[in-house]
């Protein structure tokens, strides 16, 4: 098979046409069109349905797309990553990653990276919205949660799980509650999202579901304001694992109902299908993926540590 075919196809896909991909390509669009049909007869199926307007993709065609992008995407940052290997990384990178989680998790690691790599400039933006990466001229995004676009790659570096924590001090006055129902005499510090205040969807370790609206006197759309609030004794709070580790390894703050959770969804490294990424953006994106991974993982085991001298 030859790779000229395959990369042809890939652009025509990402274009939408022959001629769009013909003129990226600086071929005539006869030639585009060729390797199409010669790539098709080298599979044995048809990748494309073509009409006067508009291409579409078959299944197989879908199928084929997917994997081969990434490989040809594969080849280009190993072709990069060789051509650059004894050049200083230089330039800029943009990041995008949810406020609490860039604050807490994505700051040390970005000054890591520059402190070592000091001509590189990182501008990190800090968006509770979904940026469009490519729209918006972003590298890569820190996500948390269901990822939506299927267009980009995601590496995961861990999971986000949720639980309920209070100060000591909130627990001393109030009383440590033992079973779910007894959350209904507490003050819980509420999350306002767009559409409305936050139930507790919680899952015990049994498997068993329930669905808690809590009351309170402190509701704030930001996570980092509902841990402060949590940590000056003002309620029980829905907080991220992850985000009060150290908090709770300290005893700052205690998890109540510990065999109670929320279950998040993943966390992601995203970035887009590009043909071509600077071996800067290949070299900070690699090590961000490893460092977020070492700081969930070492999350989980100062979880650990904690219910075992709890328990």
């Amino acid at each position: 098979m030859d790779l000229n075919h395959v990369s042809a196809f890939v652009r025509v896909v990402q274009e939408g046409s022959f001629t769009a991909a013909a003129r990226v390509l600086g071929l005539p669009k006869s030639s585009v069109s060729r390797s199409i049909a010669q790539l098709e007869q080298d599979l044995g199926v048809r990748l494309l349905h073509r009409t006067t307007r508009k291409l579409h993709l078959t299944e197989a065609g879908t199928s084929f797309h997917d994997r081969v992008s990434r490989a040809l995407s594969d080849i280009d940052e190993a072709t990069s990553a060789a051509s650059d290997l004894q050049r200083e990384l230089r330039g800029s990178i943009r990041v995008s990653a949810p406020l609490d989680l860039g604050v807490w998790a994505v700051a040390p690691i970005v000054a890591r990276f520059v402190r070592r790599h000091p001509t590189v400039n990182i501008e990190v933006r800090l968006a509770s919205r979904i940026v469009d990466l490519v729209a918006e001229g972003f590298d890569l995004a820190v996500r948390a949660g269901r990822l939506r676009d299927e267009s980009l790659i995601a590496r995961r570096v861990g999971s986000i799980d949720l639980g309920l924590y209070a100060s000591s001090r909130y627990l001393a006055r109030r009383g440590v509650p033992e079973a779910i129902d007894q959350l209904e005499g507490h003050d819980g510090i509420l999350f306002r999202a767009e559409s409305g205040l936050m139930k507790w969807k919680l899952t015990s370790s049994a498997g068993v579901e329930e669905s808690f609206e809590p009351r309170g006197g402190i509701a704030a759309d930001d996570i980092s304001f509902l841990k402060k609030a949590a940590l000056a004794g003002g309620g029980i709070a829905l907080l991220p694992s992850f985000l009060v580790a150290r908090e709770e390894e300290a005893g700052k703050l205690v998890r109540v109902l510990p065999d109670w959770r929320s279950a998040g969804d993943g966390l992601h490294v995203v970035y887009p299908s590009a043909r071509y990424v600077p071996q800067r953006v290949v070299a900070f994106r690699d090590y961000l993926v490893q460092e977020l991974g070492k700081l969930t993982s070492r999350c989980e085991a100062i979880r650990g540590g904690v219910t075992k001298r709890t328990a």
